[in-house]
């Protein structure tokens, strides 16, 4: 395991997604039908189309990505229910393979999770599932889109906000380093 890339690159790549989640969730809940968009790069038009080409691909990797971030944590659904993942593959890496003088920090557990959540608890540990059920069905099979649920839309925007601040406290702060900068600059919409 690179360590270095893992805390200073991958990891907060994985926030920006989230990050990217968070926004893309915003701006597509905002308008029943997608407005046009056009991107510039460089001053020139590069493209034309509706909102979705933006929000569609950032919704879906943000949603692998925020699962991605929990399951690191030690974080997984068991039984439509938060839990700690039990066992990992040689392959993977978890919060667990990081120490401080205290010795290898432990996988965050699911009360520690949705403590954190300035609203209740039912309605965190529901976000958090929501990032799983998400994740496991609406990507891996064609379902009703996301925007057409909004309290699935709500619950997924609640863990967007959660999962990276997670990261920062459980992995960041116990090992004495800086948070990584993580969230996006955008403007406010005028209209």
């Amino acid at each position: 395991m690179d360590r270095d890339r893992l805390l200073y690159e991958d990891l907060p790549y994985r926030m920006r997604s989230v990050d990217t989640l968070n926004l893309a969730l915003h701006h597509r809940m905002q308008c029943d039908d997608p407005p046009p968009i056009a991107i510039h790069i460089n001053g020139k038009l590069a493209v034309e189309g509706n909102l979705n080409a933006f929000t569609n691909p950032a919704i879906e990797a943000g949603l692998v990505h925020c699962r991605a971030l929990l399951e690191f944590l030690g974080l997984c659904m068991i039984n439509a229910r938060l839990g700690n993942v039990r066992k990992r593959r040689i392959s993977d890496i978890g919060i667990e393979h990081f120490s401080n003088a205290n010795g290898p920090l432990p996988m965050v557990t699911p009360e520690d999770a949705v403590s954190r959540y300035d609203g209740g608890r039912e309605e965190a540990e529901e976000a958090l599932i929501s990032i799983f059920q998400t994740a496991n069905k609406d990507l891996a099979h064609i379902t009703t889109d996301l925007v057409d649920n909004p309290k699935q839309a709500h619950l997924v925007e609640i863990a967007s906000r959660g999962v990276p601040s997670l990261v920062v406290s459980h992995l960041y702060t116990p090992l004495g380093l800086k948070a990584p900068e993580y969230k996006l600059t955008h403007r406010r919409r005028s209209d």
